[in-house]
């Protein structure tokens, strides 16, 4: 118990729910009677590939995300582009505003149906959490920090590297984590553009009007995001300084 009490409660408590959301979901599978296309939808072999369509999608658009936003945050906060920070974020916030499904329709039109599109939609969705939090992680370090590193004859590049992101990290692994959660949920959408995903187990429930593989879909993408969620908090543990709060 005395371990546990070291890490902060979200680590420990976390897979708790889902065990017990997970657990739940068993017991009430196998003491359920499905029909034949909700056995169909929810035999392990569809399963398995709807789930690791779902994860494709979120991961490919993730990696996407992170390798934009962050170095354009980081660019954003240097003296020679700071001035194109509003800019870029209200750019980025469309992508928050607009309606996820409209998003995936209107890429639609323009690239068609299928993996690519929803990759699109998802990014352009997903970018204004990693953005904004990698410009405030980054704002947030103390200025007589970043002073002090240049005055030991530490170079722009070299303190940007080695003092400005490892202080700033806590902050841009949360907007990750964010991003990541966000990616899981919005996937389901993209089955309506034609990209295989747990949104399929939903559409199909509501289509078909079969409560119990509406019901199965909704709890494996939570399950999914809170998983995602929680390995993504042992990342960022793992890669925040000690000392780093």
């Amino acid at each position: 118990m005395s371990r546990l009490r070291r890490f902060p409660l979200d680590v420990w408590f976390e897979p708790l729910i889902i065990a017990v959301i997970g657990i739940g979901y068993l017991l009430w599978y196998r003491s359920t009677t499905f029909t034949a296309t909700e056995q169909a939808s929810l035999a392990w072999e569809n399963l398995r590939n709807t789930i690791v369509a779902h994860i494709e999608l979120t991961v490919v658009a993730t990696v996407i995300v992170v390798v934009i936003a962050i170095p354009l945050g980081i660019a954003l906060t240097r003296p020679g582009l700071k001035r194109f920070e509003p800019i870029a974020v209200n750019i980025a916030n469309v992508g928050q505003a607009a309606p996820a499904v409209g998003l995936l329709v209107l890429f639609t039109f323009w690239l068609g149906t299928g993996f690519r599109t929803a990759i699109v939609g998802l990014v352009v969705y997903a970018v204004l959490p990693i953005l904004q939090n990698t410009i405030v992680g980054l704002r947030q370090v103390d200025q007589r920090t970043i002073e002090a590193s240049r005055g030991i004859g530490y170079s722009g590049t070299r303190t940007l590297l080695q003092v400005e992101l490892p202080l700033a990290v806590p902050v841009i692994l949360n907007g990750v984590r964010t991003a990541l959660v966000i990616l899981v949920g919005t996937a389901t959408l993209s089955t309506f553009i034609g990209a295989t995903s747990l949104g399929t187990l939903i559409t199909t429930g509501v289509t078909l009007f079969l409560p119990k593989l509406l019901i199965s879909g909704a709890i494996l993408v939570g399950l999914l995001a809170l998983t995602i969620d929680w390995l993504g908090r042992l990342v960022e543990l793992a890669a925040t300084p000690r000392g780093v709060a």
